[in-house]
């Protein structure tokens, strides 16, 4: 072919360097267009010359006894599509196979010529029919073949491989055969039995291994003949033996059904696009390599980077719901964590989606066969039911947290502590059950691949004899834990002792629970805080309550010259003291006890103990110590409520009477103090000693240390107002001289 290459009009001539580049390129572009007609033609020639003649010494398929029957069963299968291959005979069973095939190899090659095609991209409606005919014929056609050899997952599309292979295996033997075939029908089989002969069960075709037979492993009580299960599992083997052969021309032959079959995309039919390409491209990019076409490889290869590409992005998307919350100063709200989980919902639901939908690409679109199909299938399978799983896991954890917000607002609860209550108690069995489906699923996985039943049954085995060997204390924290959760010892967000632990629960797990002590966090395995002396500070409400209250204990000793006055005024102002939020810089006790005990010897101890609402250990440490240095006030306060003051010897009496009415009234003057008694209480050695006992309504210990002192002021300037001393402390030193 020469090809003229004319610039047009116009055109400003080109340096010579980039000239001769693209005359290169029209060169190259003109053979390659000159040769794919060529590589079509030589295709088609090849292509049509097909058949030779059978051998001399071989009985042609129209001798043979079973073809007048042959012919028969063809004529029954043309005008219908329902029915069934497999029938009570060898005979039936293999003809009607037999006929089925052909039918199918011819209806598709010729729906597989552009002859055929109508106008437009679509098929028409017509041309659909004849090919969902063809596809049901080979699919009766294929369910005669005892597949149960081939793994799950690969079961289907290597018995219908398996189908077109045996099919070309018998064009073969029904063409090469040196003796007749006779073929056992009902009537045979009936008269076998009836000659006291053991019944029939398997038949073999005369110089092959090809076997049909009523043994099946899955149906037990069959008594249709079958390809048997060896026959199909072998049939791989048989086809490489007569791959090469010419064909012999014969009218129930299919000489080109498998290559047709592996070697374009589609079902049986290739789709009308691909039918509507060039002879030459076809021919080109329907090169086989390695048992596939060259048109194949590249949809596979294309397929497969989208696919990965896709995927990644999912699974960084995925990692990226886990980030650590703080390194991105995001506090994520227990409120929002069903948020999160149903968006890993929704990230690896596409992944099991467009994991199903690549695997029927390259099975029913591009059409992979052999090897290369197995992998692509094992390789999907494994990435489908793997994300399945994760998706079960995920799915469920979703309905966990979504049902557990939903119960916390039936329940009328709105803080954060009662929606981790419920959760704590619904998340882990929500887990339980996505792990149970999770591990379902991956056996299901294990017997698609194509592992024995009894093989699963041992790996599920394993964590039973892993339980028994070294798991038991797993399963101990197991039952301890329900049994936590059953009882409800404690629960989230209460404040407990656990043995020698104390602290704020902030989880309730299925193995441990985990324990918000002062210094750390602790994990505590369920099967110790089962057996241990649980002590639960928290109060529980009968109805649910947003505001958790514990109990807080508080132990003072107390000076052991506390009389009894003081000890009466303690109690008093102590219970004043927890009532008021004021003095506790808001902070709202509720429920207290205030007593006194006894501790061995003369010591007395003041204990204390209220609720108070907690949220944490801030909050308990906040409220300790606010209550601790009030009581220290208290008690100081409390040792000046007695307040001692005596007078010289030298008072009169009438002074000595009027001395508690001045102490008296010099004390209420204050509005804030009160004075309860005032006695002569003793005659010391040196003073008349008045007592007073008074009381304070100060709310600050600064203000009360003030008006003490002031009050003092008032005694010293009261007494000396009425010429009443106050003596000083005097001591008699007796010197005696020793003489010699």
């Amino acid at each position: 072919m020469d090809i003229f290459i004319q610039r047009p009009r116009g055109m400003v001539k080109r340096r010579r360097s980039d000239s001769w580049r693209w005359r290169a390129l029209a060169f190259v572009v003109a053979v390659v267009l000159s040769v794919l007609p060529t590589i079509g033609l030589r295709s088609a020639e090849a292509r049509s010359v097909y058949s030779v003649s059978a051998p001399s010494s071989a009985i042609p398929l129209q001798d043979q006894p079973f073809y007048p029957s042959l012919e028969d069963i063809s004529t029954s299968w043309t005008d219908i599509v329902l029915g069934q291959v497999v029938g009570e005979s060898p005979r039936v069973t293999l003809l009607n196979f037999y006929a089925v095939m052909a039918k199918v190899g011819h209806r598709a090659d010729s729906l597989g010529q552009q002859a055929t095609l109508s106008k437009g991209l679509f098929s028409s409606q017509k041309r659909r029919e004849q090919i969902e005919d063809t596809d049901l014929l080979f699919i009766l056609a294929v369910k005669s073949l005892d597949s149960s050899h081939f793994p799950e997952s690969v079961r289907s599309d290597m018995a219908d491989e398996a189908a077109i292979q045996l099919k070309h295996v018998l064009d073969y033997v029904f063409s090469h055969s040196h003796q007749k075939i006779v073929i056992p029908n009902i009537d045979d089989l009936k008269t076998s039995a009836d000659a006291g002969a053991d019944s029939i069960s398997s038949w073999r075709i005369p110089g092959t291994a090809i076997e049909l037979t009523t043994v099946i492993d899955n149906d037990t009580s069959n008594e249709n003949f079958y390809f048997s299960s060896n026959t199909v599992a072998s049939i791989h083997d048989m086809y490489e033996e007569i791959e090469n052969q010419a064909p012999i021309d014969q009218p129930f032959a299919t000489p080109h059904f498998y290559k047709d079959f592996i070697f374009t995309p589609g079902y049986l039919v290739p789709p009308k696009w691909y039918l509507m390409l060039p002879a030459g491209v076809r021919r080109v990019i329907e090169i086989p390599i390695e048992g596939q076409t060259l048109f194949q490889i590249g949809c596979a290869i294309v397929v497969f980077a989208l696919y990965i590409l896709a995927s990644l992005w999912f699974v960084g998307q995925l990692i990226t719901t886990y980030r650590d919350s703080g390194s991105l100063q995001i506090p994520v709200s227990d409120w929002l964590q069903d948020n999160i989980a149903w968006t890993r919902v929704l990230i690896v639901l596409p992944v099991v989606l467009l994991t199903s939908l690549t695997d029927k690409f390259i099975d029913d679109v591009i059409n992979f066969t052999g090897f290369p199909l197995v992998f692509a299938t094992y390789f999907f399978y494994i990435i489908f039911y793997s994300a399945a799983s994760i998706f079960a896991f995920y799915l469920l954890e979703a309905i966990g947290r979504s049902g557990a917000e939903l119960l916390t607002r039936l329940r009328g609860g709105q803080s954060t502590l009662q929606l981790q209550r419920i959760s704590n108690l619904v998340m882990p069995l929500s887990r339980a059950v996505g792990l149970l489906v999770a591990v379902v699923l991956i056996y299901r996985l294990l017997l698609l691949l194509g592992l024995p039943a009894s093989t699963v049954l041992a790996f599920s085995a394993v964590p039973g004899l892993a339980i028994g060997l070294g798991a038991s204390k797993l399963l101990g924290n197991l039952f301890a834990g329900l049994s936590i959760q059953t009882d409800r010892p404690l629960r989230v967000g209460e404040f407990c002792q656990i043995g020698e632990n104390l602290g704020f629960v902030t989880k309730i797990g299925l193995r441990s629970l985990e324990l918000q002590t002062l210094e750390s966090l602790v994990k505590i395995p369920n099967s110790v805080a089962d057996e241990a002396t649980i002590v639960n500070f928290s109060r529980r409400d009968r109805f649910p309550s947003p505001h958790p209250r514990q109990g807080m204990e508080v132990r003072l000793q107390l000076p052991a010259d506390f009389s009894p006055f003081q000890l009466e005024e303690l109690l008093r102002q102590t219970r004043l003291l927890i009532d008021d939020p004021e003095r506790l810089h808001g902070l709202k006790a509720e429920s207290s006890l205030v007593s006194l005990d006894n501790d061995s010897g003369d010591s007395k101890t003041l204990i204390v103990f209220v609720l108070v609402e907690l949220h944490g250990w801030p909050a308990y440490l906040q409220m300790r110590e606010t209550l601790l240095v009030q009581l220290e006030e208290l008690l100081e306060r409390i040792d000046l409520y007695e307040i001692t003051i005596g007078v010289a010897y030298s008072t009169t009496s009438e002074q000595l009477l009027r001395v508690p009415d001045l102490l008296r009234s010099a004390v209420n003057i204050d509005p804030y103090l009160h004075c309860v008694n005032c006695r002569l209480l003793k005659i010391s050695a040196c003073s008349y000693d008045h007592e007073l006992e008074i009381s304070s309504t100060h709310r600050l210990q600064d203000d009360f240390e003030e008006s003490i002192h002031r009050l003092h002021q008032r005694f010293i300037k009261v007494l000396a107002e009425n010429n009443i001393e106050i003596p000083f402390p005097t001591q008699t030193l007796f010197v005696e001289s020793s003489r010699p």
